[in-house]
Formats: C-alpha cells, structure tokens, sequence
C-alpha cells in the first residue's frame, strides 16, 4: 500500500467486485428470498459474460510478480522494501482464492465446499489487515486503520457466511465493505501520495530516513487536527455515497425485472428453481 499506483489498483480490483456481487445477490434474493444462498463467486452463462472473473484469474499474478518485483529490485529503507513482500503475499493469496473457486464450480464441490472458501477468504482479509499500513504513523497511521477495520468487517462478514450462506445480510456488509475499500483505498492514495489532493497545510506521506517511520507532515498541530477533521468527514461522505448506491441499486432492481442479473440458464437459478418446485410439488393436506 506504498503508492497511489497501488491505492488505485486496489479501487479497479475492489469497487466493480462488489458493485458486481450487490447486483448478482440482489437479483438472487428478489427472485426467492426464502431459498436466498450466498455463493462465492456468481457465475453466468455464456461463459464469456464472466470475463472479469478470469481478468482477476490473470491480473492477480501479475500484480503480485510485480510486487514481488519492486521488493528485490527496491534498495530504500527495509520498512519500504518488505511492504512490496507483504504486498505480493496477500494478492497471491487472494488469487489462491479464485482457484478455489474454479476448482469448485468445475471439478469437485465436495472436495472444497462452499464454507471452505469463504473461511479462506475471511483468513485472507484478516493476514491482509495485519500488514496494512505497515509502518505509517501518526496522521497516516489514523487514516490507514479505517481502511483496517473495513477489511476486519470483510472478514467476519465472510466467516460468517461459512456458517449462515443464507444470511443475505451478511452478504450485503460484505459486497458493500467490498465497494467501501476500494473507494478508501482511493481516497488514501490522493490524499496522503500527491501534493494535489494533499489536505492543506500538510504535505504528502514522506518517510524519516532515521527512523524508518512514515506520516504525513504538516506544518502546525492546528493543519493536522483539521486535516484529520476532513479525512473523517470524506470517511463518511464514502459511506453515505456507498449505502445510497446500495439502496438505489436494489430499488431499481425491484422495480425493473429486465435490470437483474441475467443468470437466465446459470446453475445457481437451475438449483433454485429445482428446490422451488419440489416445494410446490409437495402434497397438500386438507383439514377436515
């Protein structure tokens, strides 16, 4: 998380994931809310509709080669260089993520089960929250662990999944703190890595070469506690943005049926529909 590069990488991998998945649990939910099951990944047919499950399948290992990359060429200060290190392990681990998901959608669900996955994922957002903002003190510091508690919701959100696939508002926090990370992870890049959208007064992220210890300088105390002000209003301008975009999206997708996910021949409506006529299939009995 060393670079406006890598905050904006992270808002293009994160935003339109969870704006895709509001969608496609939105849809599910609207269409039998009693059978609602949440899965780890939505998949469509024709196969080319999920295009961007496979551009994740091959964007993750070449942001994490990269990563991987800078930390061996990297010669600055080890606090810097092994940021890259951490960087790279986490994403590979999220790309171990979607091979578990193929693996299960096409070769054997028995062997790695649903609750499994999101386990997995849950990990992942847990050893993902321990090295994020490695480093980064003070104003930085304060900034960089709003982002961390909303990678811990991500996490209880999955592991609760793992025990209640059918809890649509767990699966709701988690598609909303997926859109809600990746706009941060934005704001944290403009507002702490470029002297443009800098809080005024203060000056980007900038590391003590003694120390090892990164923060933002600000010229007063008085620049500081209201740059901090501001970063907490933006927090919740994000959030407000984030639930009205939600809400609006389920709204319009009760009102117009042609707005839903189109899952039309997808195994996940085939298992829906199957579990609903077995349901209307089932004898009735009259009262005498």
């Amino acid at each position: 998380m060393g670079s406006l590069a890598t905050h904006f990488s992270t808002f293009l991998f994160l935003t339109p994931l969870g704006i895709r998945r509001l969608l496609c649990s939105f849809s599910v939910y609207l269409m039998n809310p009693s059978l609602y099951r949440s899965k780890p990944w939505y998949f469509s047919e024709p196969k080319w509709k999920n295009i961007d499950f496979y551009t994740l399948l091959i964007a993750l290992p070449i942001a994490s080669f990269s990563d991987l990359f800078f930390f061996l060429a990297f010669s600055g200060h080890p606090t810097y260089r092994f940021a890259f290190l951490h960087q790279s392990a986490v994403v590979s681990l999220f790309w171990v993520l979607t091979l578990l998901i193929i693996f299960h959608e096409n070769f054997d669900p028995v062997a790695v089960p649903e609750n499994f996955i999101y386990i997995f994922a849950g990990i992942v957002f847990v050893i993902e929250n321990m090295f994020m903002g490695e480093g980064i003190t003070g104003f930085g510091g304060i900034v960089y662990e709003w982002l961390s508690g909303l990678t811990l919701v991500c996490a209880g959100c999955c592991f609760y999944l793992s025990i209640r696939p059918g809890a649509f508002f767990a699966e709701f926090l988690l598609n909303s703190g997926l859109v809600f990370k990746g706009t941060w992870a934005l704001q944290i890049g403009l507002s702490l890595y470029t002297d443009t959208f800098a809080v005024e007064g203060c000056d980007k992220i900038s590391m003590s070469p003694t120390q090892g210890k990164t923060d933002v300088k600000c010229a007063l105390e008085e620049d500081r506690e209201r740059g901090i002000a501001v970063m907490n209003l933006l927090f919740i301008g994000h959030a407000t943005l984030v639930l009205i975009t939600s809400f609006g999206l389920f709204g319009l997708l009760c009102g117009n049926r042609n707005l839903r996910y189109g899952e039309a021949s997808g195994p996940l409506l085939a298992e829906l529909e199957s579990e609903s006529m077995q349901m209307h299939n089932l004898p009735e009995f009259e009262l005498e």
